[in-house]
C-alpha cells in the first residue's frame, strides 16, 4: 500500500479562488458607478466604509432593511434573468425604507451559489448596480460565497441589506392617519417579487409557455410575469423634499393590499378600497385564469397592479397626484380611511 497523499487543491474541491478575483474585477465597474461621496473604500475591503453628513437634519435616524427576492428566483434562474434578480434585491430593500419616508444611503448583497459562473453573478451584480443608481444609494460591498454541494448547478440565492437616513420629525410611520384620509394607489410592473409560490403553481396547473404566451394586450408573458420590481425611491424621494402633509406609506408586499394597509393602520381605524378604481394588470388575469382563486385570496397574495400606497388628507391628494405623476409614476385614487366597526381593510368594486 502506497504512502503517497493524493495531491488536493480548493479547486478540486469546487472552490475556485482566481475566477472568484476575475469575477470581482468584472464587477468593479458596475460598482464604482454607484458611488456617492461619503464612500470613502471601494470593493475589495473588509468592511464598506461610509461618512455620512447629516447636518441638514434636526434629529437624524438611520433605518435599515433586509430582504431576498423569494421563489422568483427559480423562474429567473429557469429564464435567464440575472440583471433582474439583481434589480429586485436592491427593490424589495429600498421600498420598504420608502415607506417610513428614508431615502437610502447604501446598499450590500450576498450572492450564493454552487459554483461560480461568472457571466450569470456578473448580471446579477449589474442589476444590483443599476437599481442602485436609480435609487441613488452606493453599492458599499458585498459578499459571493462559492459552496459547492449547497446549491444545484445553475442555481444561486441572493439577499439584499440595506441603510438609510429620516429626519425623525419628518417620519411617515402612519401614526398621523386620520379619519377622513384619502388613499393613492402607485401602479405596480407585474407581481414584483411576491406571490411567486402561487405563479409557478399557476403556470403548473395551466401548463403555461411563458415564451410564447401572450397576455391581453399583445405583450409577452415572459416579459411581464419577469418584470423587475418596480423602485419607487425616486418618487418617495421627491413628496418628502416636497414638504406635502403626507400621513402614511405602505409597500405592497406579501399578504397583499390586506395585510401591508393594515399593519400601519391604529386600532380604531380602517379602509376601503375600491378597485375598480384602477384596471387589473393583464399579467394577473393571464395567471389568474389557470385556476379558481377567490377574490380576497388573489389580494391577499399579489399586489394586483398596486405597488405601493400613500395615505394623506383629502386636501393634499391632487397636488400630491401631480407630483408623483410628474415623477413617473401611475397613480390613482382607490380608496378612503374610515372608523372602523369591523375589518380593517375591505375591499369594494
Amino acid at each position: 500500500m502506497s504512502d503517497k497523499k493524493q495531491e488536493l487543491s480548493y479547486a478540486d474541491c469546487g472552490v475556485d479562488i482566481d475566477a472568484g478575483n476575475a469575477f470581482v474585477g468584472r464587477i468593479k465597474h458596475a460598482v464604482n458607478s454607484t458611488m456617492r461621496p461619503e464612500v470613502l473604500a471601494g470593493l475589495g475591503g473588509f468592511g464598506g466604509l461610509f461618512k455620512p453628513d447629516f447636518s441638514d437634519m434636526q434629529e437624524p435616524v438611520l433605518v435599515s432593511g433586509t430582504d431576498g427576492v423569494g421563489t422568483k428566483l427559480l423562474l429567473m434562474q429557469e429564464y435567464d434573468k440575472p440583471h433582474v434578480a439583481g434589480i429586485d434585491a436592491v427593490a424589495m430593500c429600498v421600498n420598504d425604507l420608502a415607506a417610513l419616508g428614508a431615502a437610502p444611503l447604501f446598499f450590500l448583497d450576498y450572492l450564493a451559489t454552487g459554483a461560480l459562473k461568472g457571466e450569470t453573478l456578473a448580471g446579477v451584480v449589474e442589476g444590483i448596480a443599476d437599481a442602485c443608481k436609480t435609487c441613488e444609494c452606493a453599492l458599499i460591498g458585498g459578499e459571493t460565497a462559492e459552496m459547492p454541494g449547497m446549491y444545484a448547478p445553475g442555481h444561486y440565492d441572493i439577499g439584499g441589506f440595506c441603510v438609510g437616513v429620516v429626519d425623525k420629525p419628518k417620519m411617515v410611520d402612519g401614526s398621523t392617519i386620520a379619519d377622513g384620509d384619502v388613499v393613492l394607489g402607485l401602479a405596480s410592473n407585474g407581481p414584483h417579487s411576491n406571490g411567486f409560490s402561487m405563479v409557478r403553481k399557476l403556470l403548473e396547473l395551466g401548463e403555461a409557455d411563458l415564451i410564447h404566451d401572450t397576455l391581453s394586450d399583445g405583450s409577452k408573458a415572459i416579459d411581464k410575469v419577469l418584470s423587475p420590481t418596480r423602485l419607487y425611491v425616486p418618487a418617495m424621494n421627491a413628496l418628502m423634499k416636497s414638504g406635502i402633509e403626507v400621513h402614511g406609506f405602505s409597500h405592497i408586499t406579501g399578504g397583499g393590499m390586506f395585510d401591508n394597509l393594515e399593519r400601519i393602520l391604529s386600532d380604531d381605524l380602517a379602509v376601503t378600497v375600491d378597485v375598480s378604481s384602477w384596471g387589473v394588470p393583464p399579467v394577473f388575469e393571464y395567471l389568474l385564469g389557470f385556476a379558481d382563486v377567490e377574490k380576497n385570496e388573489a389580494y391577499r397574495t399579489f399586489n394586483m397592479g398596486i405597488g405601493f400606497v400613500v395615505i394623506l388628507p383629502k386636501e393634499n391628494a391632487e397636488q400630491v397626484a401631480v407630483l408623483l405623476s410628474d415623477a413617473g409614476e401611475t397613480v390613482y385614487e382607490i380608496g378612503h380611511i374610515h372608523q372602523r366597526d369591523g375589518e380593517a381593510v375591505t375591499l369594494v368594486g
